[in-house]
């Protein structure tokens, strides 16, 4: 594993999200998996030191993304939108100013811009 690399995959797709752990895991990182809110801020609380995120703009219930992207935003965390609702989300976007790359994707490639996002050198 990389040092202390940790990303957070937020996605209520589990297919999805399972594809963008395997590929965390492939990159040395310890992947923190969430498929709403809660268990996104919950991992946030709990971990010090998250590296990057993955968020899923749009979830379930009605969910964004956009109140854990305010959380990582003020603790200077850097993240990059992972969605395919593109259409419906164009109020969302444009309110969070950060990387786009819609669905479908390899999540190799996902997974490496979000850690290219990081100032963390790889260890």
């Amino acid at each position: 594993m990389r040092e202390g690399c940790r990303i957070l995959l937020l996605d209520d797709e589990p297919l999805i999200l399972m594809d963008l752990e395997f590929a965390a895991e492939d990159q040395e990182c310890n992947p923190l998996t969430a498929t709403n809110v809660r268990e996104a801020m919950a991992h946030i609380e709990a971990h010090e030191g998250v590296t990057c995120a993955v968020l899923d703009v749009t979830l379930r219930d009605g969910e964004t993304c956009l109140p854990v992207a305010r959380e990582l935003e003020r603790r200077a965390i850097p993240y990059l939108l992972h969605s395919g609702d593109l259409n419906r989300q164009e109020g969302t976007l444009a309110e969070l100013n950060a990387q786009l790359i819609a669905k479908p994707a390899c999540s190799r490639r996902v997974v490496e811009t979000a850690l290219a996002l990081s100032s963390t050198p790889a260890g």
